[in-house]
């Protein structure tokens, strides 16, 4: 049995570390709560896929107004554990997302993957998505 669900108790928000760090491996397992936290101040929402009680796959986004598209889903974050990954979890909470998306009226659905995440890549695409744009950053 499978459930995607928001986390919203500290204990749900711990329980994404595991997965989250395959994806974050700079995070720290003390601090995780209190920064998922501080970026919930800011809009940032958890998302749970769990099957028979564990997390399997987890995601964070925003909803964020754009003057470019509208109302938009920013994914921060989507990451399958990586002895669960080619099981659906990844589909599962993707189309989670965009159904949320849409229950809200947004008129997008965005996020950035690293360059060199080819296999990432590949499931975006395989999923209708499309290269829209350059992502530049400079350390601050």
């Amino acid at each position: 049995m499978t459930t995607t669900t928001f986390a919203t108790t500290d204990a749900e928000v711990a329980s994404a570390f595991p997965v989250m760090r395959q994806l974050r491996p700079h995070l720290d397992e003390t601090s995780f709560v209190e920064r998922v936290r501080a970026a919930e101040r800011l809009g940032l929402r958890l998302v749970l896929h769990a099957e028979h009680g564990r997390v399997v796959a987890v995601a964070g986004f925003r909803l964020i107004e754009q003057l470019k598209s509208g109302l938009v889903l920013y994914v921060d974050d989507l990451v399958t554990d990586d002895g669960e990954r080619s099981k659906g979890h990844g589909d599962a909470l993707l189309h989670w997302l965009m159904a949320y998306a849409r229950e809200e009226g947004c008129a997008a659905f965005e996020l950035d993957s690293g360059v060199q995440r080819h296999d990432a890549h590949r499931f975006y695409l395989r999923h209708r998505m499309r290269i829209s744009a350059y992502h530049f950053q400079i350390d601050l």
